[in-house]
């Protein structure tokens, strides 16, 4: 039988002998909590009677922290990049539900959260990457409020591990140099130095095509990228973000070994024959196929130590142009749109080691100007 306190709604002792509490919800519907005791239920409606009257009461069906992910994965899988749903999946798949997945969705609390991180950092995974797995929860948990399921975002009480700091290794311009010296002769060398006088990323590079360059003008534009899919398959995608759809002015000598590469392309083409599949690209295999992003560095890689050049990674070829640019006394919006930045303070921000040197060199001008 009912049992009601004064403005406490509904408490009841049910016949299992554990004590329930219910309160009436949006649609007709009715909320109900369970305990142990009498004032363990009255808390609990005390709470949420606050919640009702702030309109921060969920009133969602109870689930898992695994259903609710899986069908966010599902509800977001064509509202959003191909590259970054696999991502998502991934970070769900094989991190957050084999740890998290059991929980009842609006049982979560911050410290098994905190628990989730510390478990992924003691099992080797970075501080970066704990990083992008807090992002993910914490967006999946904010579409959870809004949509009305959770009355808060757990995420919001704990903090994320700190990300690790990536020191860059660009070229200098005499490395550059080096380089460029090496891979004279070699079947990439226009492939070396596009991503070396662009800063153009390696998606970028490896799915551009010839109508993509316009030779009479020496420049090219960035229209598409490639993007892994299960079982190694590149397909073609929008690039990164708006801003990444560019047009960048080509040097005169990189023009000059893209036309030698289009004519060792032809070549390769009648001697594939049949084999050939005509795709348009600029870099591909010797049937016209897309190149294999990991062979690509792996010829990187092989082109340095015969340059006598320390080991770096493909992408530090980014910004090592970046880098040599702004040394060189080049604006950094200049170098901002060569690269695809969304926002300028995002190139001032990567490249800030450049800046005491242009800090100098502007000082040092101002300096025989005024002393004319």
């Amino acid at each position: 039988m009912a049992r009601r306190g004064h403005g406490e709604g509904s408490i009841y002792l049910r016949s299992d002998g554990r004590w329930a509490a219910s309160i009436s919800v949006e649609g007709g519907k009715r909320k109900t909590f369970y305990g142990k005791t009498r004032k363990e239920v009255q808390e609990q409606l005390k709470t949420a009677l606050h919640q009702q009257q702030q309109g921060m009461l969920a009133s969602g069906p109870q689930q898992t922290i695994k259903q609710f992910l899986m069908q966010w994965l599902e509800d977001h899988k064509h509202s959003i990049r191909v590259r970054s749903y696999e991502r998502y999946e991934e970070m769900v798949r094989l991190h957050i539900i084999p740890v998290l997945g059991r929980y009842q969705l609006q049982k979560l609390t911050a410290q098994q959260v905190r628990a989730f991180y510390t478990k992924k950092l003691n099992e080797g995974l970075s501080p970066t990457t704990v990083n992008g797995l807090h992002a993910v929860l914490h967006k999946a948990l904010d579409d959870a409020v809004r949509l009305g399921i959770l009355a808060r975002n757990v995420c919001d009480a704990v903090s994320p591990p700190r990300r690790a700091h990536f020191e860059i290794q660009p070229l200098s311009t005499e490395q550059a140099q080096q380089l460029l010296a090496a891979a004279k002769g070699h079947n990439m060398e226009a492939l070396f130095a596009l991503a070396l006088t662009t800063g153009m990323r390696r998606r970028e590079i490896l799915a551009l095509k010839w109508q993509d360059i316009d030779f009479a003008h020496n420049t090219l534009h960035v229209r598409r990228i490639f993007t892994r899919r299960p079982g190694n398959r590149y397909i073609e995608a929008e690039p990164k973000t708006e801003k990444s759809r560019r047009s960048i002015a080509l040097a005169p000598m990189v023009a000059d070994l893209l036309k030698q590469h289009r004519v060792r392309q032809a070549e390769a083409k009648l001697q594939a024959g049949e084999a050939w599949q005509e795709r348009g690209l600029v870099f591909c295999t010797a049937v016209g196929t897309p190149l294999n992003p990991s062979k690509v560095v792996d010829r990187f890689k092989t082109l340095l130590k015969k340059a006598g050049l320390t080991e770096i990674r493909f992408h530090d070829l980014r910004h090592s142009a970046a880098t040599i640019l702004l040394s060189m006394g080049v604006h950094p919006k200049v170098v901002q749109e060569l690269l695809g930045h969304n926002q300028i303070s995002m190139t001032m921000d990567i490249y800030s080691h450049v800046l005491p040197t242009m800090q100098k060199d502007a000082v040092s001008k101002l300096n025989d100007a005024l002393q004319g």
